[in-house]
């Protein structure tokens, strides 16, 4: 399935997904029609053959993939902008946090398949963790969304009533494991390490200890068996941080994000 994408709304979002999908060579550069009202940020993408532009309504005429990255309040009134110009032959993929699907399709008032995705900032260098949702997609069309978003990440299709859960989880996460990472250099500090190599040495073993997850498909538990021998000072420290409330503070960090965004 090959598809001209229009990304509306060049911010840090929606430039980081031109930009992945163009060094992945998921697709051509002349092949993004990027549209924001101030382009002059988007001069590096428009130098590598993206189009750019203000028209919104031009930019889906012209394309078949829409990709939504806006702000949400702008939501609503971006829609009306193109959705006129919208046909069953679109699919509509929304990257706005907080917005369902359900609300998109009120203000379209079109059926046509629409995707709601919540990546990470990690995508900015094509390491997101993107939860994906579909409505009224086929199976092709849902692969072809998946292999867009696999180029920038790894990607997990989930039923759109997790989607907060998931917004905790894999965005909010980035920022929990970044104050691990922040509290082990502080650490590595205090033992003798200065800033930067502490700061080197924590980043790398987290992004290790990540990979070894993912590549082997392990359960941390069986990862951490292989360091904490008997009376050894791995398991001493991990008691430690358990005595100190280390994992509980955490689930508790989540749960409180999570009714955060459920309650307000």
């Amino acid at each position: 399935m090959k598809n001209k994408i229009a990304v509306i709304g060049g911010g840090n979002l929606g430039s980081a997904i031109a930009e992945g999908l163009i060094k992945s060579k998921f697709c051509k550069a002349e092949d993004i029609h990027i549209t924001k009202r101030n382009s002059a940020t988007l001069k590096s993408l428009q130098a590598k053959g993206v189009k750019i532009g203000l028209d919104n309504a031009a930019a889906v005429k012209q394309c078949q993939l829409v990709i939504l990255a806006v702000k949400p309040y702008q939501v609503s009134e971006v829609l009306n902008s193109f959705k006129k110009e919208l046909t069953g032959n679109h699919i509509l993929v929304s990257v706005v946090t907080g917005v369902l699907i359900k609300d998109i399709e009120e203000t379209i008032r079109k059926k046509l398949p629409v995707c709601r995705a919540m990546p990470n900032t990690a995508i900015a260098i094509r390491e997101s963790m993107t939860c994906i949702s579909f409505n009224n997609a086929s199976e092709k069309q849902i692969e072809y969304i998946k292999g867009l978003f696999s180029v920038l990440g790894k990607v997990a299709v989930i039923n759109e009533s997790l989607m907060d859960a998931a917004t905790v989880l894999g965005a909010c996460g980035t920022a929990y494991a970044m104050r691990y990472i922040r509290a082990n250099i502080q650490g590595g500090i205090e033992i003798g390490f200065d800033a930067v190599t502490a700061n080197l040495i924590a980043a790398q073993t987290v992004k290790g200890a990540a990979d070894l997850l993912l590549q082997k498909g392990s359960h941390p538990e069986q990862e951490i068996d292989k360091v904490t021998t008997p009376k050894g000072c791995t398991i001493a420290g991990l008691n430690e941080m358990e005595h100190q409330g280390f994992s509980s503070s955490l689930i508790k960090g989540i749960a409180t994000s999570y009714n955060k965004i459920v309650k307000g």
